[in-house]
C-alpha cells in the first residue's frame, strides 16, 4: 500500500513503506496551502521533475532540514548543489536507478524548464516508480504524448499523478488519454485552480471522468489517502 498526502498544486508526500518521497514542493509560496507548516515535513528523497519555481520553492529548505537525498535531472542536480545541498542523484531521460524504496525511471515530459535565476533545468521529466507493493506514475508538468504509450509497455501502472489544469499542460481530456496510455484508470489530479490561468471546472472534470470509466481522485490539501 502506499499512503499519499496533498500538499496543493503538484505537490505531494508519497510515504512506500518506512521511505518518505516529497514531489515538487511548492508549499510556502501557495496562499491556497497557507494551512501546511513546511517545517513539519519530513522526508527521505525530494523529486523535483523540472526547474519552474512553482514545482522547487520548498525543494532547498525540505532536503537541507530532512537530510534528504534531491533526485532531478542533472542541470537541476547541479544547480541545488551549488546551493549547498550535499545529498543528490542526477538523472536524465530513459536512465533508471534502485532506490531503497524501489526502482525509480526518469521520463519524458512535454513541457519547458528553467529555474528561478534564469539558469536552464535541463529538459522536463517525469517518475515512475515500481515498489513492492505496486507501481506509479508521476508525470510532472506535460502535455500529452505518444512517449506515454512506452510505460505502459513496461511497467503496470496502478495510479497516475496527472495534471489537469490546461493553459500549460494537459486539460482532463488529455489526461484521460494519459491515463490510457500508461495503462491505469486511476488518476490523482493535480496542476488546476492554484493560479487563475489552471482555474477548471472541476464538475465538468468529474463528469468527463465518469463518462470515461476512469476514477479521477481531488484532494484536498493537506488530505492523505492510502492506495
Amino acid at each position: 500500500m502506499t499512503e499519499i498526502t496533498y500538499f496543493g498544486h503538484s505537490s505531494f508526500l508519497v510515504k512506500i513503506g518506512d521511505k518518505k518521497i516529497v514531489f515538487d514542493p511548492f508549499i510556502s509560496p501557495n496562499k491556497k496551502a497557507s494551512h501546511i507548516d513546511v517545517s513539519t515535513i519530513k522526508a527521505d528523497y525530494v523529486l523535483l521533475s523540472h526547474g519552474h519555481e512553482d514545482h522547487i520553492a520548498d525543494a532547498e529548505n525540505i532536503t537541507k532540514e530532512s537530510n534528504a537525498i534531491l533526485v532531478s535531472n542533472y542541470e537541476i542536480a547541479v544547480w541545488f548543489a551549488q546551493k549547498g545541498i550535499e545529498k543528490y542523484h542526477p538523472m536524465n531521460h530513459g536512465g533508471s536507478k534502485v532506490f531503497d524504496f524501489g526502482k525509480l525511471k526518469y521520463v519524458s515530459a512535454v513541457h519547458s524548464s528553467t529555474l528561478p535565476d534564469g539558469s536552464s533545468g535541463g529538459n522536463p521529466g517525469g517518475f515512475v516508480i515500481k515498489h513492492d507493493g505496486g507501481c506509479f506514475y508521476y508525470a510532472g508538468d506535460t502535455a500529452l504524448s505518444y512517449d506515454m504509450k512506452l510505460i505502459a509497455e513496461e511497467f503496470n501502472i496502478d495510479f497516475a499523478f496527472l495534471p489537469i489544469g490546461d493553459n500549460f499542460t494537459m486539460g482532463i481530456e488529455d489526461a484521460l488519454k494519459a491515463a490510457d496510455f500508461v495503462g491505469t484508470k486511476k488518476i490523482i489530479a493535480m496542476h488546476y485552480d492554484t493560479f487563475p490561468y489552471i482555474e477548471i471546472d472541476l464538475d465538468a472534470a468529474k463528469k468527463a471522468a465518469l463518462k470515461a470509466g476512469k476514477e479521477l481522485i481531488l484532494l484536498n490539501i493537506g488530505e492523505s489517502i492510502t492506495l
